[in-house]
């Protein structure tokens, strides 16, 4: 028997902002960022997770995961191990923590934080990867990882035991042809907001020669701006090549129709987070006035609850869900039964540092047994941090490769994280005024 002794965070900040890597519309200047969470026991090992940030609130993140110290520590590790959901929704129906969203926010990051390093520590204790741990279980035992709460009038526990049980048809042979071919990649890296023309013509057309099969823009800034570098991608990439755009919710309704109908010429493969990442009817009103573009979104919807009422809406045609934005592995489980209940396309966010590490294994456990072979699924690759983490990704003509070290690919370097730690890491010690060190 082992027991859960600590639960230690760190405030790990890189600061991208030097380079506007990962600038957009609405985040014009991000320092990408982790509130780093290692979970130890007595054994001794240790299960690993991070919360994405952009900078400043990195350290209320840091805090909030701190505060679910009394769920776990002194609690015996094979028990909580062995019901993983049991132990997410002990700490999602925490009735005073509930208070602070319910559900939703800076607290259900805290404890998607905590439940994805259990899950690490499961994986690493079954030395398989997350994606395999997670395949390997029967369908009754996925089950019992859901919280249906709410669920239930879009998704029933029958119809998700039904997909599961579908799942377990032809799981070798997929898991075989995902270990040859992966799963196709889109990349962001040439589309950042920041970026000169220049730089943008030299990334589009490396992302082609590394075999990147689609590409992601970033729109909302400025409207001749966007059309300009619109017509730039389409000159550079071709006709027919697939390229997305991302608003990330800079629009109103009417503003979003006015600048989808601009770039519409150029042939936008989708529109992503074209307004406030909550109004679902906002959602369902773009789309309908913009057909046949495409509506993404996903990446800051809030909980399983919320991508209910997108698919239920008919509001978007591809899911964008989040590593680290959600109560972790468990609630993206009902997030992926619910896109496959709908018949939408996981194409999951991956737009920080660590999220492509993590996601990956969400998208591959998706493509095993949930939704099976979709070529509509695509992860989307940034090139921004990996070799800051233990288990990098590994993109091969602009595929993600399934990760086969144990785990959920979240650990990073200790020396990655010692040198950005904030405010005290060499990165910021001389940079940052005493004034500032709090923020």
């Amino acid at each position: 028997m082992s027991t859960f002794v600590s639960l230690d965070v760190q405030d790990v900040r890189f600061p991208t902002s030097r380079t506007l890597d990962g600038s957009d519309a609405m985040n014009p200047d991000p320092d990408y960022s982790a509130a780093y969470l290692t979970l130890r026991t007595d054994a001794p090992d240790e299960g690993t997770a991070l919360v994405f940030t952009i900078g400043r609130g990195n350290d209320v993140q840091s805090a909030a995961i701190e505060v679910l110290a009394p769920h776990l520590v002194g609690r015996d590790v094979e028990a909580v191990l062995a019901d993983l959901g049991g132990m997410y929704r002990e700490l999602s129906h925490d009735s005073q923590l509930r208070w602070l969203g319910p559900e939703k926010g800076v607290m259900t990051m805290a404890i998607g934080a905590v439940v994805n390093a259990l899950w690490d520590l499961r994986a690493r204790r079954e030395e398989r990867p997350l994606w395999l741990t997670l395949a390997s279980l029967d369908p009754e035992e996925l089950l019992d990882l859901v919280d249906f709460r709410y669920l239930e009038d879009a998704l029933t526990r029958e119809e998700a035991l039904e997909i599961l049980r579908r799942g377990q048809q032809g799981k070798a042979e997929r898991i075989a042809a995902l270990r040859e071919h992966g799963v196709p990649a889109y990349t962001t890296t040439p589309g950042w907001l920041g970026y000169s023309d220049e730089k943008l013509t030299r990334l589009l057309h490396e992302a082609r020669d590394e075999g990147f099969e689609m590409v992601k823009l970033k729109v909302g800034a400025d409207a001749d701006d966007d059309e300009r570098r619109m017509r730039i991608a389409r000159e550079v990439m071709g006709p027919g090549y697939p390229i997305a755009v991302d608003a990330n919710q800079r629009w109103d309704v009417s503003g979003a129709i006015a600048a989808i109908e601009r770039l519409a010429p150029h042939d936008p493969f989708w529109i992503e987070e074209p307004t406030y990442p909550d109004d679902v009817l906002a959602h369902a009103a773009i789309r309908e006035a913009v057909r046949p573009v495409r509506i993404a979104t996903g990446e800051q919807a809030a909980n399983r609850v919320l991508f209910k009422q997108f698919l239920q809406a008919g509001a978007i045609d591809v899911i964008q869900l989040d590593a680290t934005r959600v109560a972790g592995v468990n609630e993206n489980l009902a997030v992926l039964l619910l896109a496959a209940k709908y018949d939408i396309p996981v194409c999951p966010h991956a737009g920080g540092v660590g999220l492509c590490e993590m996601v990956q294994h969400l998208a591959f456990f998706d493509a095993v047994a949930i939704a099976g072979e979709d070529p509509r699924r695509r992860i989307e690759f940034v090139d921004h941090l990996h070799e800051h983490f233990e288990v990098p990704v590994r993109i091969e003509r602009g595929a993600y490769m399934p990760p086969e070290a144990p785990g959920n690919g979240a650990r990073m370097h200790g020396a990655s994280v010692a040198e950005h730690l904030f405010p005290s890491g060499p990165v910021w010690a001389a940079q940052v005024p005493a004034s500032a060190a709090a923020l």
